[in-house]
């Protein structure tokens, strides 16, 4: 009896609060320094996104033709006639433009996995729990569109749907973000297919069918939401690839229509000047590389933090 009463005395033995997966996630997060740096970066782009084209003193439209005058007619170079980062060849403020690629690129990591998510995480969740005839088909049909050229797929969609309502909708941007979601849903997919598969066989889901949960019940309240940490960390390092794919459609001249510019066409439209004013395709450059290496390093930060192996590690 006593040995009870010294137990239940330990200070601390009844007010200690139980650790949970989100907040061991967040614990190992802020020790993962490059993922704070990513994060960091990944949310100051979100705010130059939103509010970056409010905050220039130009528009990424409007053309400084007193400016080009006054310089020859000549591509403004940095920190010239009130322009940080200069002017592209029609005198268009390049900073201005940046901001606004930055709104399409953000965009991109919005849209393309929202389309990746309605897509791989039913297809996946069906494949996963029914199993049999269905999972043989389901992933068949992955496998074919996994084995097709993701670029010539876009390209191809995209040229014959660009004179179309729905190709010229947010200035051709939708239709190249539906794209490449169309392309890139088949990892999510496998991802949620293989949680379920593992997860389906704990005995919580035994129970649940033991008294009669749906089907539908059980995969939406009680798989996915286990599963949700992986396709966390699927989204996030999914995002550079989309903004590498936009990017690279809209060097080759598909994509957002002028005059707005994502960060490819203004490298694409730089390109010409590469030596004469290499300003204008080395600051985009920079841009593309500051967002892939930021949601890259954040992702890895995501996926240290949430798997279980790593719980009592740290």
């Amino acid at each position: 009896m006593a040995n009870q009463t010294q137990a239940l005395e330990v200070p601390g033995a009844l007010t200690r609060k139980p650790a949970s997966l989100w907040g061991d996630a967040w614990k190992r997060l802020r020790k993962n320094k490059l993922a704070l740096v990513g994060g960091f970066f990944v949310l100051l782009l979100l705010f130059v996104a939103i509010f970056g084209p409010y905050l220039t003193p130009y528009d990424y439209r409007t053309q400084d033709f007193v400016s080009l005058k006054a310089n020859h007619y000549q591509v403004i170079p940095p920190f010239h006639f009130g322009h940080l980062l200069g002017t592209d060849e029609l005198g268009r403020d390049l900073l201005s433009r940046l901001m606004d690629g930055a709104r399409i690129s953000m965009t991109v990591a919005v849209v393309v996995q929202i389309v990746v998510l309605l897509i791989g995480l039913p297809m996946g969740a069906a494949a996963g729990w029914f199993g049999g005839r269905l999972d043989t088909f389901l992933m068949r049909f992955t496998d074919v569109v996994y084995a097709f050229p993701d670029l010539l797929f876009i390209i191809l969609l995209s040229v014959s749907f660009r004179e179309t309502f729905f190709g010229k909708a947010m200035d051709g941007l939708l239709l190249v973000f539906v794209a490449i979601g169309m392309v890139s849903w088949v990892t999510m997919a496998r991802l949620v297919r293989g949680q379920l598969l593992s997860l389906k066989e704990q005995e919580y889901v035994e129970a649940a069918r033991a008294i009669g949960v749906s089907d539908f019940r059980i995969v939406t309240r009680h798989l996915l939401p286990n599963a949700i940490g992986p396709v966390i960390v699927a989204v996030t390092l999914g995002i550079p690839g989309a903004i590498l794919t936009e990017a690279t459609l809209a060097f080759i001249g598909i994509g957002v229509q002028a005059p707005r510019a994502s960060w490819g066409s203004l490298a694409f439209t730089g390109e010409p000047y590469i030596r004469s004013q290499p300003h204008l395709i080395l600051f985009p450059a920079i841009a593309i590389a500051i967002a892939l290496v930021s949601f890259t390093f954040l992702g890895d930060g995501l996926r240290d933090a949430l798997d279980p192996k790593l719980k009592g590690k740290q």
